[in-house]
């Protein structure tokens, strides 16, 4: 079964089309990367799903029944934007007041249990005004959890973040996902970031959906290449360009694609007495195949 299934969704503002003819489908237990440029449509996609925002046509179901159920409703969690809360109250205090809105059972035991699972039951009785910006989203996340839901929205949760605020939220997610079965739509400017947890991938533009693909197609469809520094980048690229067919300058070095053997290469550099500072083998990754997607839309 799918988490989300969304067909044909169309969404204007007075005249223009904020998404257009989309189609999305994120399976059941995945943590799908939801990428786009910034107006592509990616948080009016996020409203849709949620409720807060009526679709002009199109279906979203959501784990095979409309997402208009109620009891799907319920089976939702969010944190579009940033958290809801009062600066002066405590973390805790901010979560029981998000259980009680939310009239959940047990809210004292739930408010701990949501605060286990992203790590941040030793700061329950700090004042929220007083959190890391690291933490906040963390605490978002927490409210998004209250109600034990199995599918999680979340809104550029690791924007603004630093290296190590970005590892520690990085490491909550994979947590909610491998632990709990939680299923993650997450989206995110930060794309190396989100690399190192995606199974999936929508690529929005324009309001349109323009590539899906699972995390492990899209790494056999990044071509492997060698990078190759040397001291006269020009020399080197006229020895290599004998011996290798596809092959460029970028940035700083010297490029040979689907190319494996770094020894082999640099038989070729030694033998013409060509002087190498770095040689390393590399593949190409989601920023890189990104761009290369949206340059070919462009075109």
């Amino acid at each position: 079964m799918n988490a989300i299934e969304i067909t044909n969704l169309n969404k204007t503002f007075r005249g223009i089309s904020a998404v257009k003819d989309l189609n999305l489908t994120v399976p059941d237990g995945a943590i799908y990367g939801f990428i786009g440029e910034n107006g592509s449509g990616k948080s009016t996609t996020e409203k849709m799903i949620c409720g807060l925002i009526i679709p002009n046509s199109g279906d979203i179901k959501l784990f095979g029944k409309s997402y208009h159920n109620p009891e799907v409703r319920a089976n939702i969690g969010v944190l579009i934007e940033q958290p809801a809360c009062f600066p002066n109250s405590t973390v805790y205090q901010n979560l029981m007041m998000q259980a009680l809105n939310l009239d959940i059972l047990n809210p004292k035991s739930e408010v701990m249990r949501v605060l286990d699972m992203v790590n941040m039951e030793t700061a329950a009785h700090r004042k929220y005004k007083e959190c890391s910006l690291g933490m906040k989203q963390r605490i978002g996340i927490a409210q998004a959890l209250l109600g034990n839901p199995q599918l999680l929205i979340l809104d550029e949760p690791i924007n603004g973040l630093d290296a190590d605020g970005m590892r520690i939220v990085r490491d909550v997610l994979l947590k909610l996902n491998k632990e709990f079965g939680i299923t993650i739509l997450i989206s995110s400017h930060i794309l190396g970031e989100l690399s190192k947890i995606a199974t999936h991938y929508g690529i929005i533009r324009k309001g349109a959906l323009i590539r899906e693909i699972e995390a492990s197609d899209m790494s056999r469809e990044c071509r492997d290449f060698i990078f190759v520094k040397a001291l006269d980048n020009n020399k080197a690229l006229r020895v290599l360009a004998k011996n290798y067919q596809y092959i460029e300058i970028v940035d700083d070095g010297i490029r040979i694609y689907d190319e494996t053997d770094t020894n082999n290469v640099l038989k070729h550099l030694y033998k013409n007495e060509i002087d190498i500072e770095a040689i390393s083998f590399q593949k190409i990754g989601l920023e890189e195949y990104y761009l290369q997607i949206m340059s070919k839309e462009q075109n």
